[in-house]
């Protein structure tokens, strides 16, 4: 079984974990749009990542961070976010794929992670998987560390 862990929106991540081992991790593919040059998610890379991986005859899982509206935040980006995550559900849909969504502090509180500091779910990843550590190396590398541990949660709990 392979499980898919994603940290939506334009800075998230991809995750590809089995057997409990990383296989692969990318950071959100995006794409400019429009005149002002925003970023979006770019749904046909991120279909294809997936499609990649649809014919070798194993289970497909898709975990996705469940997130809300969070105080303080934009309008715009908050719509910004709501259509990435529409995307990612969209192509899950589309490809027929089981989806599951799990909340952050239900996979936060499995890891430890509750009230720490952004930089914590790295360290964490890095200190579960030294072998990866070079692609988790920078700072905004968390995002990354993120969706490999939403979809360990996955793994770990079946939820």
């Amino acid at each position: 079984m392979l499980i898919f862990g994603i940290d939506p929106g334009i800075s998230g991540a991809i995750s590809i974990l089995e057997n409990k081992k990383v296989i692969e991790v990318f950071d959100m593919p995006t794409m400019i749009d429009g005149k002002k040059n925003k970023r979006q998610v770019n749904g046909s890379q991120v279909t294809n990542i997936i499609k990649e991986r649809l014919n070798n005859g194993k289970e497909i899982i898709i975990v996705v961070e469940h997130v809300n509206a969070m105080p303080g935040q934009g309008v715009t980006s908050m719509f910004n976010f709501g259509q990435s995550f529409g995307v990612i559900k969209g192509i899950c849909s589309a490809l027929s794929l089981p989806i599951y969504f799990v909340r952050p502090t239900k996979w936060k509180k499995h890891f430890n992670l509750i009230k720490t500091n952004k930089d914590a779910s790295r360290t964490k990843v890095i200190e579960t998987y030294p072998e990866i550590s070079s692609k988790l190396s920078r700072k905004k590398d968390s995002n990354k560390a993120d969706a490999i541990l939403i979809a360990r949660y996955f793994n770990d709990t079946q939820l």
